[in-house]
């Protein structure tokens, strides 16, 4: 197989319907799909420069158009939606997910945009940096771009919902100081696994670390009938056992389910063997958010062409 063929013909024949299709209103028709989305792959898993990319990939600003189409009009999304109902169908997506984030430092190349003035005599507004993104359209551009000042310096976070094999369901973004529990409603919000009938919202369980231990998410879980396999910090268990018979008894906690956490941390392992997504280098939040989202399409197509 040569470098540019980084997909087996069985996994492009899964994902070769769902791309997008020529106009009917005419224009300049798509080119190989394939050799594009190969590049991309490409690009991402060595952490080159676009104009870096080999010349058997043909022009470097085909490929970025390409990519950055598709991360806007959600194809990456829609690709990713239908091998998780595939998956879903052949019994291979677990239904006890883990719930984590991870911090990726931004490289200077994605710092360009304007920084905020804290100086009174400014003459132009200051930039909403730091404004929170809306998680419920994705392909919106955040006014923060998903950067911030984490205490690595400038960094971007990556929230994800997994299965229990470690398999991206929800891929969300936020800046690097950002908190995890308050991205879990916007999360558990993105799940959504088609099936015949009626999609599939709620999973069987959540792990979680112990950052995710607030009585609002054990309050969501409960009325949805979801299990909490999250542990509660100290600090939650002196101010229950202070308060004595008002304290309420001690939320439940499967131990030997926990285990199955690490998952989620494997998971980001295999997010960032590709480099291009362990530095985040866009300057688009949308374009670096679909990268993350192919990078979990290639994850399950491994997993289903596993799949006997």
């Amino acid at each position: 197989m040569s470098r540019s063929r980084v997909l087996s013909d069985s996994q492009w024949e899964r994902i070769a319907s769902l791309m997008p299709a020529p106009s009917p209103k005419g224009g300049r028709p798509f080119g190989d799909h394939r050799l594009v989305v190969e590049a991309i792959i490409w690009r991402y898993r060595t952490g080159i420069p676009w104009r870096d990319l080999p010349a058997e990939f043909g022009p470097w600003q085909t490929v970025w158009k390409r990519h950055n189409r598709f991360s806007h009009d959600g194809t990456w999304d829609r690709v990713h939606a239908a091998l998780l109902t595939e998956a879903d169908a052949a019994g291979v997506l677990d239904w006890t997910v883990s719930v984590d984030s991870t911090i990726n430092r931004a490289h200077q190349h994605a710092t360009t945009f304007a920084r905020v003035s804290r100086s009174p005599r400014a003459a132009a507004p200051p930039t909403p940096q730091g404004a929170r993104s809306n998680h419920k359209n994705l392909r919106q551009e955040p006014a923060d771009h998903a950067i911030g000042r984490s205490r690595g310096g400038l960094s971007t976070k990556i929230h994800q919902l997994v299965d229990g094999n470690g398999l991206p369901l929800v891929v969300l973004l936020t800046p690097g100081q950002s908190g995890d529990s308050p991205m879990f409603d916007a999360l558990m919000g993105q799940l959504r696994v088609d099936r015949m009938g009626r999609a599939r919202t709620r999973p069987d369980a959540v792990r979680g670390d112990k950052a995710y231990s607030s009585r609002a998410i054990r309050s969501h879980l409960r009325r949805r009938g979801i299990a909490a396999v999250i542990p509660e910090p100290d600090d939650q268990k002196r101010h229950r056992l202070n308060r004595g018979s008002a304290g309420g008894r001690p939320p439940r906690f499967d131990a030997i389910n926990y285990r199955g956490r690490n998952v989620i941390e494997r998971g980001f392992c295999d997010t960032k063997q590709w480099r291009g997504l362990a530095t985040h280098y866009d300057n688009l939040a949308v374009t670096y958010r679909g990268a993350v989202v192919l990078r979990a399409i290639t994850l399950w197509l491994k997993r289903l062409e596993d799949t006997p």
